[in-house]
């Protein structure tokens, strides 16, 4: 893609996973680490949840967008560049913002593991209780 002055780009985060984007006007091509977007994700519904800010503002097809990601698993990694997606498009237009809202997609979803605690099997679970 082609430098050019209506390059907007913006940061999604989920879980550990951080997606830069950049979205441009254009016909549609999607680029992640520079990999066409359906081999990078090969399952149909994480490439559904990932358009859904585009479609909520009928914009598929309308916009070229490339983007960065790292950490993560491939559902943190979709997260993060659905959230990085809705911001760009705020930059793009600030008034989508009510539809994007309304959506959901511009809140960065703040659910992380929760960590190991010393002396436990896992973050909850506690070894078995003996009274004697």
């Amino acid at each position: 893609m082609a430098k050019s002055a209506n390059i907007h780009g913006a940061t999604g985060r989920r879980k550990t996973a951080s997606a830069h984007v950049r979205i441009q006007p254009g016909t549609g091509v999607t680029l992640v680490n520079d990999r066409p977007f359906t081999a990078y994700f090969p399952v149909e519904t994480l490439r559904m949840f990932i358009e859904q800010p585009l479609k909520a503002i009928e914009g598929v097809g309308k916009y070229d967008i490339s983007a960065s990601i790292t950490g993560g698993g491939p559902a943190g990694q979709a997260g993060a560049m659905r959230h990085g997606i809705a911001r760009a498009l705020l930059l793009v237009d600030p008034n989508l913002r009510g539809t994007l809202k309304k959506g959901g997609f511009l809140t960065r979803d703040s659910r992380m593991k929760e960590r190991l605690k010393p002396g436990q099997p896992g973050a909850r679970k506690r070894f078995q209780f003996s009274k004697r």
